[in-house]
């Protein structure tokens, strides 16, 4: 099905375009927000919350990107909706982040993969709001700067500067417990 015709069938309430969105699109849309709000439960309920929202307003799509850029869109301000709603979990997640910055001595070497991976989860969500959303959209979905200053709606240069500020600010958080961070390690 092709892109013109999706959005044809999308806008009439077509079945098979409905389906051919979610199968095409729903995992995409699940990975992009757990990546922001940290749980899979509410990622897929986002996902859905995404996929009616994109049946509502597919009739005001203005075609100047492209409908998975657009998806994107959508998908990272529900996304960035529910983490506000969850003020306190957020809240809850920075105030850890920053225990655990001070506390660098009691975090064992010898962690699993799920530690070290729930230490950079905290360390990304910690990163202002639109490092952390450029940040995730080109090394979690390894998307292109060009399609993220398309989907934040931002210039090619701004997206750079935002990922490596990104980059620079989860180095510092993470250089005490990752050794390959650290700055002197040659």
């Amino acid at each position: 099905m092709t892109e013109p015709e999706l959005i044809d069938g999308l806008i009439i309430q077509n079945k098979e375009a409905i389906q051919y969105l979610v199968n095409n699109h729903q995992k995409r849309i699940i990975k992009t927000a757990y990546y922001f709000v940290a749980n899979m439960e509410d990622a897929e309920d986002l996902s859905q919350e995404v996929i009616l929202e994109i049946l509502r307003s597919v009739g005001h799509y203005k075609k100047k990107a492209s409908l998975s850029t657009w998806i994107y869109r959508i998908t990272v301000n529900r996304s960035l909706d529910h983490l506000r709603r969850q003020k306190r979990r957020s809240f809850f997640r920075m105030n850890e982040m920053k225990r655990v910055e001070q506390e660098p001595a009691s975090i064992d070497t010898t962690n699993d993969d799920k530690e070290k991976r729930n230490i950079l989860d905290m360390a990304v969500n910690s990163l202002p709001v639109n490092q952390k959303i450029a940040f995730v959209l080109n090394k979690y979905d390894d998307l292109a700067y060009k399609e993220i200053a398309e989907i934040m709606n931002l210039s090619l240069s701004s997206v750079e500067s935002l990922i490596h500020r990104a980059k620079m600010n989860l180095q510092k958080k993470l250089a005490n417990y990752f050794s390959e961070y650290a700055k002197d390690k040659k």
